[in-house]
């Protein structure tokens, strides 16, 4: 049928009834008529639809620009308090660390005080004891002291020191010699 109607049409250019490329007037009349309907009908109808669907797809682009916008805003908040309050807690941090040095050498500077103190008593009380025992040791030795000076200044003498008044005064008066000759050999050295 396209066949005959291509044939049919190429026969009648021949035959001189005009160009087949141009339409013959009502054809074109009724084509031009055909297309204002249409386009009217799309514009009319069609095209709002579009408009519509754009719209939409705009305002859902622009919120989801929006939406990322204010969320980027968020995170940067979050981001910068984050930041903050890791900078007050690095300060923080510091100050307790200062704090604990501080209060370290503190307790050291106490702990060196009260060991100080410690020493201190145990070494008087080391002297006390000392001079407790020096004092004993000087009582046993008088009394050693005197008993063999006793004898010996008998067996020298001749007689009898029995009489204990006599007795303690040889022997003071020997040990206050004594010492009185032992504190001259310290000054001179």
């Amino acid at each position: 049928m396209i066949a005959s109607v291509l044939t049919g049409g190429v026969l009648a250019a021949a035959e001189g009834e005009g160009n087949i490329l141009v339409p013959a007037g009502s054809e074109l009349f009724w084509s031009v008529v055909f297309v204002v309907i249409i386009g009217l009908a799309f514009y009319r109808y069609a095209l709002p639809g579009f408009q519509k669907v754009l719209d939409e797809r705009t305002a859902r682009i622009e919120g989801g620009i929006e939406k990322a916008d204010s969320v980027q805003a968020e995170a940067d908040a979050a981001l910068a308090r984050y930041t903050k309050e890791l900078n007050e807690a690095r300060a923080e941090a510091a100050h307790i660390r200062e704090e604990a040095r501080i209060e370290g050498n503190a307790i050291v500077a106490d702990l060196r005080a009260k060991a100080q103190e410690e020493a201190n008593r145990i070494l008087e009380t080391g002297l006390r004891q000392i001079e407790a025992e020096r004092q004993q040791v000087m009582v046993t030795l008088r009394a050693d002291v005197g008993v063999l000076a006793t004898q010996l200044a008998s067996k020298i003498v001749g007689e009898s020191l029995d009489d204990e008044v006599r007795q303690s005064r040889v022997v003071d008066r020997f040990l206050d010699e004594l010492e009185a000759s032992t504190a001259v050999s310290t000054k001179g050295k």
